[in-house]
């Protein structure tokens, strides 16, 4: 199909002084108008329902014929919109848990927060939620295994090779939820002023995961080739003295 040279452009133009090229005349013969204005396309019957129908009506002042709606109109409306229910949505379960390159399992890290700040701990895993699954071990500086933000984190280049540690499935974000308290129950007379709060203690079942993982990190410490040393470096907490800059180091 040969490709039309004037599209896009006008058939008639100006000249200089402001005058048409063509005029009205002869503009009208080669637009070609005149072929066009007596025909006529048949209109084509299209395929929507007619929203009236034309009904007979008896009486001499009713006019005879009536245009009724198909379908009726409502005869009451609400005043308020009807809420709509929305299912939930868990936004968060579907997001994309994203961790530093250098957070790893087996590397040693430095928490910054918290009550366990400035422990070095082995990382474990990473958990659904994004969190990092570390521990201390427990018997050797006094951190349980817990999870913790990797912003709380700080990894260094030691690592140690924990793949013979087992890490039970078990061990996962509900594992480590507290069950909360229900509503509060209505303090008797005396107790007013009670403003005692209880302390939270591990389960027995805790504290046997606990040494479960333990033995098989402290093994897998015994394994490294500073393994003496490796264990008094877990000891000691991080600190800064005068004159060291965070930014400045290479951990």
């Amino acid at each position: 199909m040969a490709k039309n040279k004037n599209k896009g452009q006008p058939r008639n133009y100006t000249l200089e002084s402001g005058v048409a090229r063509f005029g009205k005349s002869k503009t009208y013969h080669k637009k070609a108008v005149y072929k066009f204005l007596k025909k006529k396309t048949p209109k084509q019957a299209s395929g929507l329902k007619p929203a009236f129908i034309e009904k007979k009506i008896d009486g001499a002042k009713n006019g005879g014929t009536r245009m009724v709606r198909v379908r009726k109109l409502a005869n009451n409306y609400p005043t308020q919109d009807t809420p709509v229910e929305k299912g939930i949505k868990q936004y968060f379960a579907k997001h994309v848990r994203r961790v530093r390159p250098t957070i790893t399992p087996g590397v040693v890290a430095i928490i910054l927060a918290g009550v366990h700040k400035g422990k070095r701990v082995v990382i474990l895993k990473q958990l659904p939620t994004g969190l990092i699954l570390v521990t201390g071990p427990f018997s050797i500086n006094g951190c349980p295994v817990r999870r913790i933000n990797q912003r709380f984190l700080i990894a260094t280049s030691t690592k140690i090779d924990i793949s013979s540690v087992k890490v039970p499935e078990k061990l996962n974000d509900d594992y480590f939820r507290r069950i909360k308290a229900g509503k509060k129950q209505a303090k008797k007379e005396g107790d007013i002023f009670d403003a005692t709060k209880k302390e939270y203690k591990p389960s027995e079942e805790r504290k046997t995961d606990q040494k479960a993982l333990d033995k098989d990190v402290l093994q897998a410490i015994a394994k490294h080739p500073e393994g003496k040393a490796l264990k008094a470096y877990l000891r000691h907490n991080f600190a800064l003295t005068k004159g060291q800059y965070p930014h400045k180091m290479t951990f």
